[in-house]
């Protein structure tokens, strides 16, 4: 029994299919690296593709939206909490550069942005602005949130996660991703007082629902619904 397919696709480049053993259903979820399927075990690739086939064009929208492209010099960012744009320079070294609405990075004028490494440049730099930013945005509004609903936390750090927006340990310690700078106001909000929650509750039981609810005006699982449509990524 195969446990990953790999097959080529014209629009999402690849589709990877993986077996586990306690899935019940078909599940796609788009990635920038392709569409990745998970299917019980002794799946048939007809079938799945067969089924794949009724959702293209709605996983083709979200593929869209996360899709990695080349950055240029039309580039640029522009969430309710973070701006960033690319602009020509006479340095030769690429810089942050902070302006009145948000971050620019100045890049060598004659700069090859088909070269990965530049790319690669470019988005160590992209990543650089956002963790500024959070830095200055996030400890405040978790502050407050914590303020306001009688929490207490012992520190935070920002990181650069891309494979959960937050955490809490044991400890008091909220490490918060800077990839929430991307998200709309209310989901970042609701990560907060999602980690926030588990200074109290420190698992995903009945209890920490219920305490999360009661901060989210009975949302919470419908905001926990809404985020997974959204990535750490840019």
């Amino acid at each position: 029994m195969a446990t990953r397919r790999i097959i080529k696709d014209k629009d999402f480049g690849q589709i990877v299919i993986g077996t586990r053993r306690t899935a019940r259903n078909i599940t796609m979820r788009v990635r920038p690296d392709g569409l990745h399927v998970t299917v019980p075990p002794y799946s048939k690739t007809e079938k799945v593709m067969a089924t794949l086939e009724t959702f293209r064009e709605r996983l083709l929208e979200q593929y869209r939206k996360v899709e990695i492209r080349p950055i240029d010099f039309s580039y640029a960012i522009r969430t309710a909490c973070f701006r960033l744009w690319l602009e020509p320079s006479p340095l030769k070294c690429f810089t942050l550069k902070q302006a009145g609405e948000g971050i620019c990075i100045c890049c060598p004028a004659d700069v090859d942005f088909s070269c990965e490494q530049v790319q690669k440049l470019v988005r160590a730099a992209i990543l650089r602005a956002l963790k500024k930013s959070a830095g200055s945005y996030l400890p405040p509004l978790l502050e407050a949130l914590a303020e306001r609903y009688g929490f207490s936390y012992r520190k935070v750090k920002i990181t650069g996660a891309r494979s959960r927006w937050g955490s809490c340990s044991a400890a008091g310690t909220i490490s918060l991703s800077c990839y929430l700078m991307l998200l709309p106001p209310h989901l970042m909000d609701y990560v907060l007082l999602h980690e926030l929650s588990h200074t109290k509750e420190m698992n995903h039981g009945p209890r920490f629902w219920e305490l999360l609810d009661s901060l989210t005006e009975g949302k919470a699982l419908s905001l926990r619904a809404e985020l997974r449509n959204y990535r750490p990524a840019f």
